[in-house]
């Protein structure tokens, strides 16, 4: 038994905006299951669900992104040192902001969405060459060792590496963008503005899924979601998921 992560889910005052903002930025097609949700997620062949890419769903909500940097992002790859600075012109003119969540002097870029949610737009890594436009989604965490127990046994993903400082998880098929937890001293002081959705196979229900993820430590987390699909946790560090209805 395990899950599949499948998408990351941001939420924002205007889905729409945001959900464009993020198509332009990956190149992905924009479509809306619902009101009040955009989905993002690569055109021509690709059936969700796919290892090869984290979808990007953007999910309306009243209130507005505190001041406080999100605990969960995307990192974007890039070819060479002129795609960096290519994407990074073009993700500027799309709206985005420079960010300074206190990187100093790196290689990368730090900017935020028209609504604030920070990302890197990397400089090319050898690691990200495959990955599609997302190279990870990161999360910042206090205890990585214990975050890597937690995720390498709620999903099927396969762990790659595990330090005090980092550990990394990626599709067991080699393929799609890297999860990774990074050691952080900022305590978590609000909700995440974005997280992980999982997948059960088909055949494998949520609820005894969810169950399973009880067991390893995650927690029930009501966000007023009320009666619906998905069920809403957290992980032992505090970290909103969602585990999806069911397969497609």
């Amino acid at each position: 038994m395990a899950l599949r992560p499948v998408q990351v889910n941001i939420k924002a005052l205007d889905n729409s905006a945001i959900g464009r903002f993020w198509a332009e930025a990956l190149g992905w097609g924009l479509s809306s299951e619902a009101p009040g949700v955009s989905n993002v997620e690569p055109t021509g062949d690709f059936v969700w669900p796919d290892a090869a890419a984290l979808c990007v769903d953007v999910v309306k909500v009243p209130e507005p992104k505190s001041a406080t940097k999100n605990r969960v992002h995307i990192d974007l790859a890039t070819t060479s040192l002129a795609h960096q600075a290519e994407l990074v012109e073009r993700l500027k003119a799309l709206g985005a902001t420079p960010a300074d969540v206190g990187q100093g002097d790196v290689p990368w870029t730090v900017l935020a969405d028209p609504e604030g949610n920070e990302f890197c737009v990397l400089e090319p890594r050898e690691i990200y060459r495959d990955t599609g436009p997302i190279a990870a989604v990161v999360v910042d965490c206090v205890d990585p060792r214990a975050m890597a127990r937690f995720w390498d046994e709620a999903t099927d993903w396969t762990l790659h590496e595990v330090t005090d400082d980092h550990a990394v998880l990626r599709s067991a098929q080699g393929v799609g963008p890297y999860l990774e937890f990074l050691r952080s001293s900022d305590p978590k002081t609000v909700p995440d503005r974005v997280h992980i959705d999982l997948l059960p196979y088909r055949g494998q229900p949520a609820a005894a899924e969810a169950n399973r993820l009880r067991a390893l430590g995650a927690t029930d987390l009501d966000l007023g979601q009320g009666d619906v699909r998905w069920t809403c946790l957290s992980d032992p560090e505090g970290h909103e998921f969602c585990v999806l209805g069911g397969p497609s």
